[in-house]
């Protein structure tokens, strides 16, 4: 990946994560509180636990930006406590979207293109910079798991909200998120 110059590099950063942000606040919105144990599948996450993990997903941006590497075998693995309401889920999300905000709004070009390692131990499982880890690893990332939660509402019956287009639930769509 070619690094592009930090102010356009950060203005298209933001404004994708305001605008999934905005979208996963549609999805979580239609998430019934009495799915939160449900699961399509015994590997699957239960719904409370996809949820939680989705809006947790940016609470991994700013340590990005504070610290070189995170080594899960020293530095502990922290997963998602599950939510216990949907109140707490979108307040996560809003919580948690703040913080990555900010860490990208305060990034300059050096802290972009800085190499970022994620270990376990001595083993390495991701190195890459900073703008990388941020577009693959978190987004991408809070995408994926955002898809699947759609999934979990179509299986519970629950319309599914347009995203980037109409849904069988709306199809006529939704207003574009502002960016």
């Amino acid at each position: 990946m070619t690094i592009a110059p930090v102010a356009p590099l950060v203005s298209a950063l933001l404004s994708e994560l305001d605008r999934e942000i905005e979208l996963t606040r549609r999805v979580l919105e239609r998430l019934p509180e009495t799915a939160f144990d449900w699961q399509p599948h015994v590997r699957s996450y239960t719904a409370g636990q996809l949820a939680s993990h989705l809006v947790d997903i940016l609470a991994w941006v700013a340590p990005t930006f504070a610290y070189p590497e995170y080594n899960m075998a020293t530095d502990g693995a922290e997963g998602s406590v599950p939510a216990a309401t949907r109140a707490e889920l979108l307040a996560r999300l809003t919580t948690h979207g703040a913080a990555a905000r900010q860490a990208l709004a305060a990034a300059t070009p050096a802290d972009l293109a800085a190499v970022w390692t994620f270990r376990n131990g001595e083993q390495i499982v991701l190195q890459q910079p900073r703008a990388e880890v941020v577009r693959e690893s978190f987004l991408s990332h809070f995408i994926h798991h955002r898809a699947q939660l759609t999934v979990y509402l179509r299986l519970l019956e629950v319309p599914v909200p347009a995203l980037y287009g109409p849904t069988a639930d709306e199809p006529q769509g939704r207003e574009a998120v502002p960016a």
